[in-house]
């Protein structure tokens, strides 16, 4: 399959590099231009291009950027893409991204991704902490394999995802339209809480809309409060704290 990723930071970087060793044919692109990506390059085999490059002859493209920068996106630039499928794997966080009323208002983080560049997306990836991403992938059928919600509106464009997150080392659960991907948000049980296939059924018809934002921040004023030098010892931490959370919450 051919593959352009936009974005080459923790989760765009683990991808790249399962995708390469699955076998796919990879573009990247970042704003930092191609000389920044020139060791992950060598490492992975997966070519370094422009913005405007790295949606051309490709089958999927991936949006790895913080959500902000979806803004500074060239205005036309999903008009040229040949890609089929474009998979979102952002989250908003008012601290970085600044208020986006939109979303602010009720409307699913990926749902307004897709009005931004005027193609419809499939939301996947969003809800794995970058160490998890790049660490914890494990072969199909194995008991200890984690798996990640998808959701969207094509089901030709999730089965095709459903594929990639496979060669990523997961599972995965088709969990409906775009809609309904706010269940996957920040602040939802099944965000960044570790879970395998039949957890992950099992906590995701628990997430309560009007608990996100706080459970969002609940979550940020944890992370915030670490060392980031740390964060292969405390993004396994913040997966516990937040199950803990959410269980404690949801049975009183």
């Amino acid at each position: 399959m051919k593959i352009g990723i936009i974005g080459a930071g923790q989760i765009g970087g683990a991808l790249i590099r399962q995708y390469s060793k699955a076998g796919h044919h990879l573009k990247m692109a970042n704003s930092g231009g191609t000389e920044k990506l020139k060791n992950l390059a060598l490492e992975t085999g997966a070519l370094a291009v422009t913005l405007m490059e790295v949606v051309v002859d490709v089958d999927v493209v991936v949006i790895a950027i913080p959500m902000i920068a979806i803004l500074k996106l060239p205005k036309h630039l999903f008009e040229i893409s040949s890609a089929s499928t474009i998979i979102d794997t952002g989250n908003y966080y008012p601290i970085r991204d600044g208020r986006i009323e939109d979303i602010e208002n009720g409307m699913a983080e990926s749902v307004w991704v897709s009005n931004q560049i005027q193609r419809p997306v499939i939301k996947a990836y969003n809800n794995i902490l970058a160490g998890s991403l790049a660490c914890s992938g494990l072969a199909k059928g194995d008991p200890f394999r984690l798996a990640l919600p998808i959701s969207g509106d094509s089901k030709e464009s999730k089965d095709l995802v459903s594929t990639l997150v496979n060669d990523s080392g997961f599972d995965s659960l088709d969990y409906g339209t775009l809609q309904d991907s706010w269940r996957q948000q920040p602040g939802s049980p099944v965000y960044c809480t570790d879970l395998n296939l039949v957890q992950l059924k099992k906590s995701i018809v628990k997430a309560k809309r009007e608990l996100l934002p706080g459970r969002r921040e609940l979550g940020l004023a944890f992370i915030m409060k670490h060392d980031p030098a740390l964060w292969m010892d405390w993004w396994k931490e913040f997966a516990i704290h937040n199950r803990i959370i959410y269980e404690s919450d949801l049975d009183s």
